[in-house]
Order: C-alpha cells, then sequence, then structure tokens
C-alpha cells in the first residue's frame, strides 16, 4: 500500500495532479481544494489511500490525515466508492459533514452530485453511531454553513459556486452572517 508521498507537483489538471516522487509520476486524484493549495512546482506531501480495483490502481491524495481518515470511513458503507467519497469531502469542510451525519441531516449530503437521498440516508444510518454525537462546534459549523449557503443562494449564486466559495471560508469563522460575509468578499475578488 502507498499510505503518503512526498515529492514535486509536475502538473495540475481537473480532478487530479501528477506528483514526480523518487524519479516517478504518480497520477493523484483529489479535492478541489487540495488541487486549489498546490502549484507547479511546488512540493507536497499527501496522505494517499490506494484504491485496487480490476482493472485499475488509484491513488487519492489528502493534505491532511484528518481527510483521510474521513475519506476511508465513508468508504465503509456499501455502494460508496472513492470518487462518491471525494464528492461528499468536495461539499464541506469535515466538521460540518459530521455535524449533519451526527444530527442525521441527510438532506445535506443530496446536495452532492451523484449522491440521491437513499444514499444520504444511507451514509448518515450507517455512520452516525461512528461520527459520534456533534459536539458544539460541529453543530454551529454546520448551521453556519446552511445558513450561509441559503442566503448566496437567494442572491442568485448557484449551488456550486456557494460551496465553494464557503469551503474557502477559514473554519474559525463559526458565525452565518460572517461566513456570508467572507465567502461574498471571495466570490468578488473572482
Amino acid at each position: 500500500m502507498i499510505g503518503h508521498l512526498e515529492g514535486t507537483v509536475r502538473d495540475i489538471r481537473k480532478g487530479y495532479l501528477i506528483l514526480s516522487a523518487g524519479g516517478v509520476g504518480y497520477k493523484v486524484a483529489a479535492m478541489r481544494a487540495t488541487l486549489a493549495a498546490l502549484s507547479d512546482g511546488s512540493t507536497a506531501s499527501l496522505w494517499t489511500h490506494l484504491a485496487v480495483r480490476e482493472d485499475a490502481l488509484d491513488l487519492y491524495g489528502f493534505l491532511e490525515e484528518e481527510e483521510l481518515r474521513f475519506f476511508e470511513l465513508l468508504l465503509t458503507v456499501g455502494g460508496i466508492g472513492p470518487r462518491s467519497a471525494l464528492a461528499v469531502l468536495d461539499i464541506a469542510p469535515i466538521e460540518a459533514l459530521r455535524g449533519a451525519i451526527a444530527s442525521g441531516k441527510d438532506s445535506y449530503l443530496t446536495k452532492v452530485s451523484g449522491i440521491g437521498k437513499k444514499t444520504a440516508a444511507k451514509i448518515v444510518f450507517e455512520l452516525k453511531d461512528k461520527v459520534g454525537e456533534a459536539d458544539e462546534r460541529e453543530a454551529r459549523a454546520l448551521g453556519g454553513e446552511e445558513d450561509a449557503m441559503e442566503a448566496m443562494r437567494a442572491l442568485g449564486y448557484t449551488l456550486q459556486e456557494s460551496r465553494e466559495a464557503l469551503r474557502k471560508v477559514p473554519s474559525s469563522i463559526e458565525k452565518s452572517s460572517e461566513r456570508l460575509r467572507e465567502a461574498l468578499k471571495i466570490l468578488g475578488k473572482q
């Protein structure tokens, strides 16, 4: 198994990067936030998951070990493959996802492309005990995220634009009004 890679970013493409380590260029699928944090020629250190299939060996990379652990937790749910798990991680910070699962809010997960109501309910059902009860911080993160998302949708932004802007807002900002203000600043700069 390949658990960690460190090397030079050779190329960044939609959905993946090429990481050169030890003279080998590894194709590593990653979240949009991870790809945005890296640049060609920079040094990267990624926690990885190797998905073995009959016809392929696919690597998935994460900047933080916590992201890898949550990714692997999602893979324990029947019917959730690596691409779906990566799509779930792409929608919101881990604190908000953990809070949504612990609170039983499967509707929060249905906003992921390819995740329907039944699959979202299955994720919540199977992982609710594994993620534990939502602590106060996670509940605030989820509430602030949902409120800011609704406000941005009311202002005419798409779901994808809203999610991407909110992902860039630091998790230390918890109030929905402050998260909204920061997300709008980010969108204004684009």
